[in-house]
């Protein structure tokens, strides 16, 4: 046995090679904490794949790309090149050849298999089916020496393909590099896992939402839109909802309110109390103000300490010539917006009162405005107006400045194009309600004085 060599250019060596691990080590974490980053930097996953990609290019290989199993359909998520001009965004990527009975190394990975190491590429044209051809033409055009192709597995399941290569012969991928790849595709599948989980998740919240707000009524002289759009921050179900129906002397009853809270208890007593205000309005004609003190009564017994913000209204006229009113009272809810056919925009700042389940002994004022014809009134929760990060007086005068501009455009689109205008962060639920009055005396008269 040959003795081992002692003395200081010994020590240097054993020292040097002690560095040379120690640095690929930091090296390891530090592109596995990048990747963790990228992956945790939003709830898109095409958009967290795409920049993850970006942290393994070229720190890991020359390129990558990333494969999804989606319904069935195998789609090719992002092709990621050192070189932009060698893959920019949708050159490669797209729906690939059915997976099922392929001999390329990316359908062995949908089935578990590897992570594997690629060193003697044939050239595309050998390829024995679509997909295979498909995979080596990859190869072949982004003039790939070395890559390690890996499953996607995470909960025992295989979600998609992950593929590294290197163009470089001097740079190859080698069996080290198997772990390090397994490693990073594990992570990659549970990020691709939470992100579903978490879709299918706001999915249901969204339409468990959408089923406790009514349909519009059609049979009246206005016209009627209403939006509601959850938050995207979380899967939420909120406390935010909207109201419209005929009361029986055919006034249009109009309503907005916002419950305290984003749960499954805010929703369940948002239904409630949307029907109770339903039921109080409908057997009692009373003023605005008065329906408000006797859901606040209501709302003090059955729901004590629950507090909610809430907008009822009255629209109605006398006669055929004369003109819209809207009689209504606020308890602590932002403002009704009205807007002229001019462009002109004022809110509605009378009427106001104390939000529901501070004190149900307080005096409920309300206020009536005329409303112009071919005008439009808007009821909203907080949500269309409100940012973390600024006044809330600057979300006020963000929705005066788009409203006017719309003024003139259909209901529907008014509506539609406020929400794209002003979700923004969309950290909470938006509910909004909107009423458009006719051109002047049109339409049967709605209301007895």
């Amino acid at each position: 046995m040959t003795p081992r060599s002692t003395g200081p250019a010994a020590e240097s060596a054993d020292a040097y090679e002690v560095d040379v691990q120690v640095q690929q080590a930091l090296d390891r974490l530090t592109l596995l904490t990048n990747a963790a980053e990228a992956l945790a930097s939003t709830l898109d996953m095409d958009t967290g794949i795409r920049r993850l990609c970006r942290t393994l290019v070229p720190s890991l290989a020359d390129w990558c790309a990333v494969d999804l199993l989606e319904e069935g359909l195998l789609r090719r998520v992002v092709v990621e090149h050192r070189d932009v001009d060698a893959a920019y965004p949708g050159l490669y990527e797209g729906i690939l050849p059915a997976p099922e009975g392929s001999r390329a190394h990316g359908a062995r990975a949908l089935q578990g298999v590897g992570p594997v190491l690629l060193t003697d590429l044939p050239a595309g044209q050998q390829g024995a089916d679509p997909l295979h051809g498909c995979e080596l033409a990859l190869f072949e055009r982004l003039a790939t020496d070395t890559a390690v192709v890996a499953p996607l597995r995470a909960r025992r399941q295989v979600f998609g393909v992950l593929t590294l290569a290197r163009t470089r012969p001097e740079a190859a991928l080698t069996e080290e590099s198997l772990a390090l790849v397994e490693d990073l595709a594990h992570r990659v599948a549970l990020a691709i896992d939470n992100a579903r989980l978490h879709a299918q998740v706001q999915h249901t919240a969204e339409r468990l939402q959408r089923s406790l707000l009514p349909d519009l009524p059609t049979d009246v002289p206005l016209e009627l839109a209403a939006r509601y759009q959850s938050a995207t921050a979380t899967a939420r179900i909120g406390g935010d909802w909207y109201d419209a129906f005929v009361l029986p002397d055919g006034a249009l009853a109009l309503i907005i309110g916002d419950i305290a809270g984003h749960d499954l208890r805010a929703a369940i007593m948002m239904s409630q109390t949307r029907n109770m205000l339903r039921g109080i309005a409908c057997d009692r004609k009373e003023p605005p103000g008065k329906i408000l003190a006797r859901l606040d009564a209501a709302h003090h017994i059955l729901s004590p300490h629950q507090t909610l913000t809430c907008v009822y209204g009255l629209v109605e006229r006398t006669a055929a010539d004369r003109p819209w009113q809207f009689h209504y009272a606020v308890a602590g809810h932002p403002a009704p917006l009205l807007v002229t056919h001019g462009g002109e925009t004022r809110f509605l700042t009378a009427g106001r009162g104390l939000l529901l389940g501070m004190d149900p002994e307080t005096h409920r004022p309300a206020a009536v405005e005329r409303l112009p014809d071919e005008s439009t009134l808007l009821l909203y929760t907080d949500g269309l107006v409100e940012r973390r990060s600024e006044d809330l007086d600057r979300g006020l005068a963000r929705l005066r400045q788009h409203a006017a501009a719309l003024a003139r455009e259909p209901l529907e689109t008014f509506c539609d194009e406020l929400l794209s205008g002003l979700a923004g962060e969309r950290n909470d639920d938006i509910a909004m309600i909107a009423v458009r009055t006719g051109p002047p005396h049109t339409g049967p008269a709605v209301a007895v004085p």
